[in-house]
């Protein structure tokens, strides 16, 4: 298959900063859309891949699953866009489509695996998938998301990860309005919970260790704020929420918040990968049919349903912008929680 060289940034190993590189990509498919592409959100995704904090790596990686972009070619069976679109990437490229997961717009939970943006495989080129830190990508029709017009387009970007990883969940658990739903942590994650819980027509509070969060999550939307190391406030808020949607990316003890679930309400992880410390009592679990459960990201379909709504309901990430040569810096304040609350790379930077 024929290829075009183009730049991107990336690591060449797990001790290395990101540096510019150049990169392939395949020509377009007849079922292809080829994107330029104008903003790539930073995730922590980025970070843990590019120093193989999750192992499994392979370098040179080029991260990058935000992708906010306009179609500049499409194959002949696309009948979805055309040229000038635009469009948006996220975390996944492809899919066995086959299978039961697929067959229900699961993508995300592809029995035979998902391919991810980078660090997958290309099942073209036999060799890794590269992301969005790079002047253009090509992805198949399927995967390509519409972005609504009206709103900031480079705000948008979260959307794609940080987003959909906290609007599956709301859907998932019926979230409407009347719902009570608590948000652990307010991070890139956290204020895209607080924001389309409210606009789903929620109750939002938002649990926090710092009273100096109080009023950014009110900014956001957030009705209440309940500090989590005051045990007269948490006394307080026993059995009153539906879903809470813990962020936290560490362990943490989970206790504390399973007893302010009402009783079928469910604590849904989506920010932490890994064993459980301290372990769960439970009791409170048993006696109030409470669950604790895990989400990652969402389908296509689910994921155009947010941009959709996202679009009908003005709601964007809050970002701060930076150009691609400023990302080894963007990533040492992302792990000092240095950013509110999502970095989105310029990608013009990279003609520079």
């Amino acid at each position: 298959m024929e290829t075009t060289t183009v730049k991107a940034f990336g690591a060449a190993s797990k001790e290395a900063d990101l540096d510019q590189m150049d990169i392939k990509r395949r020509s377009v498919t007849s079922t292809d859309v080829e994107i330029e592409i104008l903003y790539c959100g930073v995730c922590h995704s980025d970070l843990h891949t590019a120093r193989n904090d999750w192992g499994g790596t392979i370098y040179p990686t080029i991260p990058g699953h935000e992708i906010i972009g306009k179609v500049t070619q499409v194959g002949e069976e696309v009948s979805k866009y055309k040229v000038g679109d635009l469009v948006g990437v996220g975390c996944m490229v492809d899919s066995c489509r086959t299978c039961e997961s697929c067959k229900m717009d699961l993508e995300q939970y592809c029995k035979n695996g998902f391919t991810g943006t980078y660090n997958g495989k290309e099942k073209y080129l036999d060799e890794q998938t590269f992301g969005g830190y790079s002047q253009k990508i090509v992805v198949e029709e399927h995967f390509v998301l519409k972005v609504p017009t009206n709103l900031d387009t480079a705000a948008v970007a979260p959307l794609l990860c940080a987003g959909i990883t906290t609007w599956s969940p709301l859907r998932h658990w019926n979230v409407k309005e009347g719902s009570k739903v608590a948000v652990v942590g307010l991070g890139g994650l956290g204020h895209m919970a607080i924001k389309l819980a409210k606009g789903l027509g929620a109750s939002v509070a938002l649990f926090s260790r710092s009273e100096g969060k109080i009023e950014d999550a009110k900014r956001l939307g957030a009705d209440e704020v309940i500090i989590s190391t005051d045990s007269d406030q948490m006394k307080k808020s026993r059995g009153k929420f539906d879903l809470i949607i813990d962020t936290v990316p560490y362990a943490h003890d989970l206790n504390p918040y399973v007893s302010t679930l009402n009783i079928n309400g469910t604590l849904v992880l989506v920010g932490y990968l890994g064993d459980l410390d301290p372990i769960l009592n439970s009791v409170p679990m048993i006696l109030g049919r409470k669950s604790v459960a895990g989400s990652v990201i969402g389908g296509i379909a689910e994921t155009q349903e947010m941009l959709d709504f996202c679009g009908e309901h003005n709601i964007v990430s809050d970002i701060e912008m930076i150009k691609m040569q400023e990302i080894n810096t963007a990533y040492e304040r992302m792990l000092k929680s240095d950013v509110k609350y999502r970095f989105v790379i310029d990608m013009a930077s990279l003609k520079d």
